[in-house]
């Protein structure tokens, strides 16, 4: 049976070239980077063009790079961590009702340590409102941790313009932004767009799983999260993961080298599915401007731009009617994989408090599938995708009520 894999956004297939050079790594360059003999020196070198990929692709300094295990890591290193560095400044934190379980679980954690949080709501379509911000920052707020784009809906936040909120407030205040969902898939400048502190996980983007990094602006002091034999400037002790590094810089030289290519050929597949959504009756697509039942009604370039507005390779689907766990089996039986919630958090997920918050009816919660594309995805794939949605949700739906 042939699979058509549309659950991208919880992992993705290791580009083969990263799997040939994490071999490579294992064989050859086998040696501990902290070593001072020739073997040592061979390891390091992958480190070293491994950072160097990651840098250019932010148009950062190589020594704000921190490799961790990937991006739960990089999440609570940033968090617990800066909150830390600024505790002497004041002990209140924002976030949102829509980050990930990585953030919102260290976040729960520095609350019953005794700092405030401030959870901003979002509108309809996932998005915080600047407002909304700027009104909840106090003299006290010492760190601001918003994702760059959600991992269900794919809502893209305006980054740029809250951390700019928060530090005209106050420059000293931490802006942190996950960006686990958004590398790659959109643009991202920290310097440029007034990151702080930015959260990466490598098998995302094609890199092996348990690798990742977290960007820490330069000159910006934290204490690690991990201790130990003071590798990476101290940051985050413990050898180097040289294979999964090494696997890492491949996946990202090779997807920034065709990133704009690749992202065009994402909103492609996400508008031929937004409209192929038209005809499954009782279909509606979540966080997307404009975009529900009779989405391919609308005019091609009003959807289209609305679509832009979102991350390309993410499309949240509710089926009225419809049980998501019994459809995402019905699809599996036809070799179709995708997911009915975060696949990082549990395989038996709760319901969605991202769903929650954007204001999908209560009937709808536990109807919700994400759909999710790659590089890899076919228009022929999403035809099927689509023709399979029109069979077997009629079908379902006369069951549940029967």
């Amino acid at each position: 049976m042939k699979e058509i894999y549309l659950d991208n956004a919880a992992t993705t297939r290791v580009l083969p070239e990263a799997v040939e050079t994490v071999a490579c790594a294992m064989r050859e360059a086998y040696g501990n980077p902290s070593s001072l003999h020739h073997k040592g020196f061979e390891a390091e070198q992958y480190v070293k063009e491994a950072r160097r990929s990651i840098a250019a692709s932010l148009k950062v300094a190589e020594e704000t790079i921190v490799f961790t295990s990937g991006g739960t890591e990089s999440n609570n290193m940033a968090l617990l961590c800066g909150a830390e560095a600024r505790k002497r400044q004041g002990n209140h934190i924002i976030t949102t009702r829509i980050e990930h379980a990585s953030v919102y679980q260290p976040v729960l954690r520095l609350e019953e340590l005794g700092y405030c949080v401030t959870f901003l709501p979002v509108d309809e379509n996932g998005l915080v409102r600047p407002e909304t911000l700027r009104e909840a920052l106090t003299d006290e707020t010492i760190l601001v941790s918003i994702m760059a784009v959600n991992n269900e809906i794919g809502a893209v936040e305006p980054i740029a313009e809250l951390a700019k909120i928060v530090h005209e407030h106050n420059p000293q205040t931490l802006f942190h932004t996950d960006a686990i969902q958004a590398y790659g898939k959109i643009p991202l400048y920290p310097k440029r767009m007034g990151i702080d502190l930015l959260s990466v996980s490598g098998h995302k983007l094609h890199a092996p799983k348990g690798t990742g990094f977290l960007y820490v602006r330069e000159k910006l002091a934290i204490k690690p999260l991990i201790y130990g034999g003071g590798q990476q400037k101290d940051l985050r002790s413990g050898t180097e993961n040289v294979p999964g590094i090494a696997g890492l810089g491949v996946a990202v030289k090779h997807w920034f080298a065709g990133a704009e290519g690749y992202r065009k050929h994402l909103y492609d597949l996400k508008e031929r599915f937004v409209r192929a959504m038209d005809d499954v009756p009782g279909a509606v697509v979540n966080g997307v401007f404009a975009c529900s039942e009779g989405a391919a009604d609308a005019e091609s370039d009003f959807l289209r731009e609305r679509i832009e507005r979102t991350a390309p390779h993410i499309v949240s689907v509710s089926f009225t009617g419809v049980r998501s766990e019994v459809l995402l089996h019905a699809l599996e039986e036809k070799g179709i994989y995708v997911s009915s919630g975060s696949a990082c958090s549990s395989n038996h997920p709760a319901i969605s408090g991202t769903l929650k918050a954007i204001g999908v009816k209560e009937s709808l919660l536990d109807s919700t599938l994400r759909f999710s594309f790659s590089f890899e995805t076919t228009e022929e794939e999403i035809n099927e995708t689509a023709a399979a949605l029109r069979e077997l949700v009629p079908v379902l739906r006369r069951y549940r009520r029967g």
